[in-house]
């Protein structure tokens, strides 16, 4: 008669966790990979906001920019004359100190009046037009200070005329295109076209069956192709409510770091997403 084997208490589960250890890592399993392509973060044409004369261009194609950096100037001759213009008329005082003396004057000659008429030494038509002098007197002063002040409204408008003669960059980028050059009539072309190519976007088209699985927040490794060989770590920002019903798929948009520039925009790429 056969004895009956001996069983070890806990094998089984001892064998299970052998086994688990020599398995090949789920994440890999778990990783989404998808076709996608870096696109520029913004791509923005450049105009004028006023009609003229193109006096300078200090860009070209391929130039890096930084915000505020200016790229080009229409002609101004007129409008900053006229700026000068109206400093020069804003910064006039001697309309104003001649109004005040006038009015300090007919004070002090009011006080007079008023103690000779305390006195009965002169009649109150002689005071009463003391008083109306220095009121009228009062008034032409508020009327230089307000000249004044309209004076230097019409300054700070040169000003603003003059600066929209002065196109700058709105973003820190790179020139991709260059439409006009100095003499050329400013109307509603653009002048130049930049693109912010930092950070990046990396714009996929998953699968319907994806839905759900890729979220915003999501991490993911960009692998562009040939010759970059370099993988970088991006994050999705966005992910389409809108299914496209002839393809079947839906948009997905990751954002790529871009401080040092190593990456260029138009890249095909394989992305790979992550799960935490």
């Amino acid at each position: 008669m056969l004895k009956p084997k001996k069983v070890i208490p806990g094998l089984g589960i001892l064998l299970v966790a052998l086994l688990t250890l020599n398995m090949p890592p789920i994440a890999d399993a778990e990783s989404i990979v998808l076709d996608g392509l870096i696109e520029p973060y913004l791509v923005v044409k450049i105009g004028s906001p006023t009609v003229g004369i193109l006096e300078t261009v200090k860009v070209d194609r391929g130039d890096m920019v930084k915000a505020g950096q200016v790229l080009a100037t229409l002609q101004s001759g007129v409008e900053k004359a006229t700026m000068e213009l109206a400093q020069a008329r804003a910064e006039m005082e001697s309309a104003i100190k001649a109004k005040e003396s006038k009015l300090n004057y007919l004070l002090r000659e009011q006080k007079r009046m008023e103690h000779l008429q305390d006195q009965a030494l002169i009649a109150f038509e002689a005071l009463d037009e003391s008083r109306t002098n220095s009121s009228l007197a009062r008034l032409d002063m508020e009327e230089a200070s307000e000249n004044k002040r309209l004076a230097e409204l019409e300054l700070k408008r040169s000003i603003e005329v003059v600066n929209r003669l002065t196109i700058y960059s709105p973003i820190t980028g790179v020139v991709t295109n260059r439409f006009l050059t100095p003499g050329e009539y400013v109307e509603n072309q653009p002048i130049l076209q930049l693109a912010q190519i930092n950070p990046l976007n990396v714009e996929v088209f998953a699968p319907v069956k994806l839905l759900g699985t890729i979220k915003v927040g999501m991490r993911a490794d960009i692998s562009p192709e040939k010759p970059v060989s370099s993988v970088s770590r991006a994050r999705v920002t966005i992910v389409d409510r809108v299914v496209d019903a002839a393809s079947g798929t839906f948009g997905v948009r990751l954002e790529l770091p871009n401080a040092q520039g190593k990456l260029q925009a138009g890249l095909k790429c394989r992305v790979t997403f992550l799960r935490d």
